[in-house]
């Protein structure tokens, strides 16, 4: 038997500088490019730190040629409407979730102060189960990260739908927090009542505020403020991830808040994601 030797990789990151000219086929850049995406692709190993082994299994198996061989999983793992089959699926979603593991990691490391990840944000992905658009729940994962740094991480939801999938995942702990600002009622999820406080040892743990339809900028930070302050105050946390889905903006179609930009506008998060957003513009100038 071939004795195991390892794998040996190596990468300078200057080769990218180099310009062969205009036109020419030979693109060191690419090699920059490459490596990029190799440090940040999450492979399976990251994703079943919380999400079940069959359900990544099967997301790493389906694409829209094999569908028919999956009809009885894709109905027990809630793909297929909201949720589709797709080219590369298995591949966004390790970017996605790659790119919010890594951004915690650089944090853990103390190689940044704020991280990035528009591409993350994924709030409604359960266990074994997507939703709402999304398969994988990369701030889980980067909230696991993060612990293993830091005692206690608050998360904070601004997206129009409650983010069930975070909320759940951490219910019954103490380490981490829960707050979202949300549309509740007769909307997607259907979660996020203003009495679900967490449970167990997580009771107190996890605050809901859905603000009524229509709500202006100071309105909101009226109740925004105070509610952050105090949390902050009583929580302590370590670390911060904000979860930053811009359909709560004025003129998303999917979201009737009625707030504008100007309104999200704090500097208190460590680690920020993307999220819901279905109007280009407003998510162009809402995440820069």
């Amino acid at each position: 038997k071939r004795e195991e030797r390892g794998f040996c990789y190596y990468y300078d990151s200057d080769v990218g500088n180099y310009y062969y000219g205009q036109g020419h086929p030979m693109k060191p850049h690419q090699i920059h490019m490459t490596h990029n995406l190799l440090l940040n692709y999450a492979n399976a190993a990251v994703m079943t730190k919380y999400h079940s082994d069959d359900y990544i299994k099967f997301l790493h198996s389906i694409c829209p040629d094999n569908m028919s061989e999956y009809s009885k999983q894709m109905q027990r793992f809630n793909v297929g409407e909201d949720c589709p089959v797709f080219d590369g699926l298995f591949e966004f979603c390790q970017l996605s979730t790659g790119g919010s593991v890594a951004s915690a990691v650089k944090l853990n490391k103390q190689q940044t102060d704020i991280a990035v990840n528009w591409a993350g944000g994924l709030h409604h992905a359960k266990k074994s189960e997507a939703s709402g658009f999304c398969y994988i729940n990369d701030i889980i994962l980067a909230i696991l990260e993060l612990l293993k740094y830091h005692q206690r991480v608050l998360y904070f939801d601004i997206d129009i739908h409650h983010g069930h999938g975070v909320e759940e995942a951490f219910y019954t702990t103490d380490q981490v927090m829960t707050v979202s600002f949300h549309k509740y009622g007769e909307y997607f999820p259907g979660t996020g009542d203003l009495l679900d406080i967490g449970a167990g040892k997580g009771k107190y743990y996890a605050v809901n505020y859905p603000p009524h339809d229509g709500i202006d900028d100071d309105s909101y930070e009226a109740i925004f403020k105070p509610v952050m302050f105090k949390v902050m105050e009583m929580f302590q946390p370590s670390a911060v991830v904000l979860q930053c889905g811009s359909d709560s903006l004025s003129g998303d179609r999917l979201g009737c808040f009625n707030l504008t930009i100007k309104g999200h506008s704090f500097n208190l998060p460590m680690l920020m994601l993307g999220g819901g957003g279905y109007t280009i513009h407003n998510v162009a100038q809402c995440w820069t």
